[in-house]
């Protein structure tokens, strides 16, 4: 891939995260918003490959840290990795590796094997990395228990799984309409 071509999806991921956060969040008790921007994570890793996925979020997470109000509800700033949110936020770089990593590894034949390979991969880099580090945080920043946070976290989990075949989705007709796509593979 030429490195023009490879900046540009880099930084066509970091604001399609930023478009997904102006879609309002809903606010949890325990402090962590529910909010698309899981979703961004995923289809970075399933379409970008790990590198530029690991990349695109990066990027990102540096443009929050300096203070643009980019996470859902205009969050931004180095704050935000103060909150009981931060192990959630801090794992989006990771689980978009680990997505692109396990999607560069499973089958991407047909459209359906591509469909099901991006499923079984936003579910381990997008939902169960960010969730680990997600409960680790909110151990070290809540002061929870573990049992408090696996029970706290597992409110999401329904609506990421949702995530996790709306890429499916998006992978299969990525897979459709551009059947050169490399999935996963995008200079790993």
């Amino acid at each position: 891939m030429q490195r023009n071509q490879s900046f540009a999806l880099v930084a066509l991921f970091a604001a399609l995260m930023a478009v997904l956060g102006l879609i309002p969040k809903i606010d949890l008790p325990l402090g962590v918003p529910i909010t698309l921007q899981t979703l961004g994570v995923m289809l970075a890793g399933c379409l970008l490959g790990p590198r530029r996925a690991f990349q695109a979020l990066l990027l990102f997470m540096v443009a929050v840290a300096i203070g643009l109000p980019l996470l859902s509800g205009g969050r931004g700033g180095f704050g935000v990795f103060m909150t009981p949110a931060a192990g959630y936020l801090v794992a989006w770089p990771i689980g978009a590796f680990v997505t692109g990593l396990v999607m560069h590894t499973l089958p991407s034949g047909s459209p359906r094997q591509i469909a099901l390979s991006a499923f079984v991969a936003s579910a381990l880099g997008g939902l169960l990395v960010i969730h680990a580090s997600g409960v680790v945080g909110l151990m070290g920043i809540a002061g929870m228990s573990l049992t408090q946070a696996l029970i706290g976290t597992s409110a999401f989990v329904p609506g990421d799984l949702i995530k996790c075949v709306l890429t499916a989705v998006v992978c299969h007709t990525v897979a459709r309409g551009l059947p050169d796509w490399q999935f996963g593979k995008r200079n790993t």
